[in-house]
């Protein structure tokens, strides 16, 4: 089959290899309908992050089932699916408390790599969600953006408090940060600030609900957070990039006694314990647990009451995956989707 292999910063290809198999009887194996990049696969693609080697790529998916395994129950043969870029059991204690993206059986199907005409899902009952019916092309945009960058847009509003009354902040402007925007406004949120110097992002960002724009960055950033609210800066803001900028920048935005839902891959962040000390904010994040809102964001798209897969602004066969690592890179497109 083929599938997209990473052989080092910058060198992306397109591969025969082997096609999947049932490994453990909790697996499926899934036609994959589409994928997509996303901006974690650019810190390898920069060399920020270490690869070991020739390394397959892809953690977000859509697909049909091909095959299950004889442990499989919930989820049968010929089902359109959409599963969490982490498989889990979804019945240890940490899934059953809400975060199946740290499941004490969890698999990052970023080593499984999903950028493929075929991948193993493990943990299928637990990783999967059966779609009704039969999506529209703009419901499968959608159906793969709650994959991950929608689940960890949500997952990071819901961990900021967004909520009625709320005016919420929204450190960066790449799909996840875009999504963020649309999930604080589907929480209930009063004022959504979007921090972006990019039209294209604006623009879209207020499509998803974006009250208002701040092009600053860091303490000029934070500075006009604060102007905008009165001095007190936002009740909730939401990290969304990983670096140190982007972590400084979001607690210095929130009020004493606020929330800060942070979901950026964290390279070189660092906080000072003072700091942080004086800050009086709370902070959750980490890996979203995407499976705990599929059901729901699966229902939202499903019924047309969000259309998240707008934030698709470039699709790509998959035999031109490599123009689409370097579009994402070069800030030419926001999010790619790949055609199988």
């Amino acid at each position: 089959m083929r599938a997209v292999v990473m052989h080092a910063p910058r060198d992306v290809r397109v591969e025969d290899v082997a096609a999947p198999e049932i490994v453990e009887p909790t697996d499926a194996v899934i036609r994959v309908t589409a994928a997509c990049i996303c901006g974690s696969d650019l810190w390898p693609y920069r060399g920020v992050a270490e690869l070991g080697g020739p390394t397959r790529m892809g953690h977000e998916y859509i697909g049909v089932v091909e095959r299950i395994g004889d442990g499989v129950r919930d989820i049968g043969v010929g089902d359109f699916v959409v599963g969490s870029f982490v498989a889990s059991d979804n019945t240890c204690e940490i899934c059953r408390a809400g975060y199946q993206s740290r499941c004490v059986h969890q698999v990052m199907m970023g080593a499984i790599g999903t950028q493929a005409e075929y991948a193993r899902i493990p943990h299928a009952d637990g990783t999967l969600v059966k779609v009704p019916g039969e999506p529209t092309p703009a419901q499968a945009r959608s159906l793969l953006a709650a994959s991950d960058v929608l689940g960890t847009g949500w997952f990071a509003a819901v961990a900021a408090e967004a909520g009625p009354g709320k005016t919420v902040a929204v450190v960066g402007d790449g799909a996840v940060g875009l999504l963020g925007v649309l999930a604080a406004r589907r929480l209930g949120a009063e004022r959504v600030i979007a921090m972006s110097r990019h039209a294209d992002r604006q623009a879209l960002a207020r499509r998803f609900g974006a009250t208002d724009v701040v092009e600053e960055r860091g303490e000029a950033g934070v500075a006009r957070i604060k102007e905008l609210t009165g001095g007190y800066g936002a009740h909730s803001t939401i990290e969304a990039v990983g670096t140190q900028e982007s972590m400084t920048q979001a607690i210095g935005a929130t009020r004493p006694g606020g929330h800060v839902g942070y979901v950026g891959v964290a390279h070189g962040v660092e906080l000072d314990g003072l700091e942080l000390f004086f800050a009086t904010v709370n902070l959750l994040g980490g890996p979203a647990p995407v499976r705990r809102f599929l059901p729901d964001l699966v229902d939202l798209i499903m019924t047309d009451r969000i259309d998240p897969g707008a934030v698709f602004d470039l699709t790509l066969p998959i035999e031109e995956a490599a123009e689409g690592y370097r579009a994402m890179d070069e800030r030419r497109a926001t999010k790619v989707l790949l055609t199988l």
